[in-house]
């Protein structure tokens, strides 16, 4: 019988505007699911295109639009595609990386369900979630007041540690988003590079237990 580490942690590495990250979500919901007790997830957010202040050219939505299109045909979720009518259409997704990290604060046990509440708002209801006040109404029926959600979201602090979390991404060598790590002493193993079904996660999983920690 396989012998588990004693409360494995999942990295799920993800962005609130990465469409495979949509598509992603609700495995990675699931696995937490059928895994109850036995396993942990945390979220790091990999920043898909932080800091953008340029719009986004005729060929970058082409291209967006495309791989939207390849992720709604994979994952079967409901796609918003009047974001691609407007005329300026910057695709910044730091501001809801930084929401992220700010619910991961203020309610850590619930960071997986406000980021499926993200991906929907963005992706189904065609919501700009680079704007605070469509980040406050997301977070709202989680129980964060408004007033102490950009309090924290607004602070110096946490831009900091967004940055960081950037960084740390980085470092972990994640090239495309989303991505899964088992983290272990030695280092995070990858389980996952890009968007994949829960039955072959959760092979992923158990191979990578079956290396003594």
């Amino acid at each position: 019988m396989l012998k588990l580490p004693d409360n494995p942690l999942l990295l799920y590495v993800t962005d609130p505007m990465c469409a495979w990250c949509y598509g992603f979500t609700p495995i990675v919901r699931r696995l937490r699911a059928l895994w109850y007790g036995r396993l942990s997830v945390q979220v790091l957010v990999g920043g898909l295109r932080p800091y953008a202040q340029e719009p986004l050219s005729d060929l970058e939505k082409d291209n967006l639009a495309v791989s939207w299109h390849r992720a709604q045909l994979k994952c079967q979720l409901p796609f918003d595609y009047k974001f691609f009518l407007r005329q300026e259409l910057t695709y910044d997704t730091e501001p809801a990386c930084r929401a992220l990290l700010t619910v991961k604060h203020l309610r850590p046990n619930l960071t997986l369900e406000v980021l499926r509440a993200l991906h929907s708002a963005f992706y189904a209801d065609g919501r700009d979630i680079s704007k605070p006040e469509v980040l406050v109404e997301v977070v709202r029926p989680f129980g964060i007041s408004e007033n102490l959600f950009l309090a924290l979201f607004e602070t110096e602090e946490i831009y900091r540690q967004t940055q960081q979390e950037f960084e740390m991404v980085e470092r972990l060598g994640v090239s495309t988003l989303p991505s899964v790590y088992l983290d272990h002493p030695n280092g995070p193993r990858l389980i996952s590079r890009g968007f994949c079904a829960l039955p072959e996660l959760e092979e992923r999983l158990l191979q990578a237990f079956e290396i003594p920690f």
